[in-house]
């Protein structure tokens, strides 16, 4: 049986474009696509069935996708979803993955990486994309985080946050330059490129709690 998707974005030529392009692959079957979060949530009211996996532009009119992802977490916690993005915008990225989401997809992104991403997040229900190397996915993430400091994780849980790393080190009673010497141990420990990595790889983990 194919795999359900719901395509949520604004424009209109590039979701037409990704509909072609999902066309072209094995298992997956476009059910719907529509050009805000507001028609998605009237579609789930509907009692309707729901897709595998929504893919969910950030910027819309009406309701966006992190008000959406909000939504969605408090009614329907288990749904999957990826973010669509234009930009690398970090801050939007991370409120959307502290709100459910499992990943983002660049709107650029290579038809190989793009089904990738579709079966990565059905298979072990997140997308990591480049942000996390490829060696953390196929290795034993628990081990790594044996090793981090008692401070290493409190440093982890606040970077999960909307605060700033300025912010950050007033919370921890820290300079700036030391939150910098967390930051790159933990890239370094973890095998991670960004803080989008560090949110994903710690709510993945269950050290941060969405």
């Amino acid at each position: 049986m194919n795999k359900t998707i719901i395509i949520v974005d604004d424009h209109t030529l590039f979701a037409k474009s990704l509909h072609g392009l999902l066309k072209t692959y094995d298992d997956f079957e476009v059910v719907e696509i529509f050009k805000n979060g507001q028609e998605l949530v009237d579609y789930f009211n509907t009692g309707k069935p729901k897709p595998d996996i929504v893919l969910l532009d950030i910027k819309m009119p009406v309701k966006d996708g992190l008000e959406t992802m909000e939504w969605l977490k408090e009614n329907y916690p288990e749904q999957k979803a990826l973010a669509l993005t234009m930009e690398h915008d970090e801050n939007y990225i991370i409120k959307m993955i502290r709100n459910g989401c499992r990943g983002y997809l660049l709107k650029d992104i290579e038809p190989d990486e793009f089904l990738y991403a579709l079966q990565s997040v059905l298979n072990s229900g997140y997308y990591y994309s480049d942000e996390v190397s490829e060696a953390m996915i196929k290795g034993k993430p628990g081990k790594k985080f044996e090793n981090l400091t008692r401070r290493e994780l409190e440093f982890l849980n606040h970077a999960c946050s909307e605060m700033t790393y300025k912010e950050v080190a007033g919370e921890m009673n820290l300079s700036p330059k030391t939150i910098d010497g967390y930051r790159e141990s933990l890239f370094e420990k973890l095998e991670v490129k960004s803080r989008i990595g560090l949110v994903l790889f710690a709510i993945k983990n269950d050290l941060y709690q969405v």
